[in-house]
């Protein structure tokens, strides 16, 4: 039941956000009742938080298992890239989830206990990539890792974010397949050019690094 709550008011908040999310869809659409979700979750406020610590806590898991230590740096880089991409191309929930809360100014997400131990493993993984590719010639710089995850993060979430808009703007379909796997292609040659230092010419085309994914969106 408590699976099922979670779940039904997950969809809820991305759809309608927290403050139009209502407590009775969410009951109805669990197969619930309001005193049975507030026994299992609390009020309003405490079912959003805990969605919102849910919504982080499946991407770094999910993020867990792409077995960057074991590649070589810029396929681990490339790897990164390609799941996230895909990773909010099959869950735009968490990207609606993101926009409600950085309109409340993460007012939520300040008292969470969790989101931030979930994320510190997240960081060191990605600092322990970039340390080894700058001992093994492959990349120029020690870069801040929170930096480069936030600069991989924001290629992909402005994107797809501002979708609609953008596809009216430039007059092009930017959620078409081909749009996309283009944009992917974009992201990963411009995020390894500035970390090699080499012309993003050199990373064009069906990259090594693009097929090793696994969460490929199709």
């Amino acid at each position: 039941m408590r699976l099922r709550i979670l779940e039904a008011a997950k969809q809820e908040f991305a759809a309608h956000g927290l403050a139009g999310a209502r407590v009775d869809r969410i009951a109805t659409n669990a197969g619930a009742n309001k005193r049975m979700l507030y026994y299992h979750v609390g009020n309003k406020e405490d079912l959003y938080l805990e969605v919102l610590e849910g919504a982080y806590e499946k991407i770094r898991a999910e993020e867990r298992t792409l077995d960057l230590e074991h590649l070589d740096p810029p396929e681990a880089i490339g790897r990164l890239i390609d799941f996230t991409w895909n990773y909010f191309l099959r869950n735009p929930e968490f990207l609606a989830l993101l926009n409600t809360e950085n309109l409340a100014k993460a007012k939520h997400l300040k008292r969470s206990t969790k989101v931030k131990s979930m994320h510190s493993p997240f960081v060191e993984m990605i600092r322990t990539v970039v340390t080894r590719g700058v001992e093994s010639g492959d990349f120029r710089v020690a870069v801040d890792p929170v930096q480069l995850y936030i600069s991989i993060a924001g290629l992909a979430f402005f994107y797809l974010s501002n979708s609609a808009t953008l596809s009216v703007i430039f007059g092009r379909d930017l959620l078409k397949k081909d749009a996309r796997d283009e944009r992917l292609e974009h992201m990963t040659a411009l995020v390894l050019a500035a970390l090699t230092g080499k012309s993003t010419a050199a990373f064009g085309g069906a990259m090594p690094v693009l097929r090793a994914a696994e969460h490929r969106v199709v």
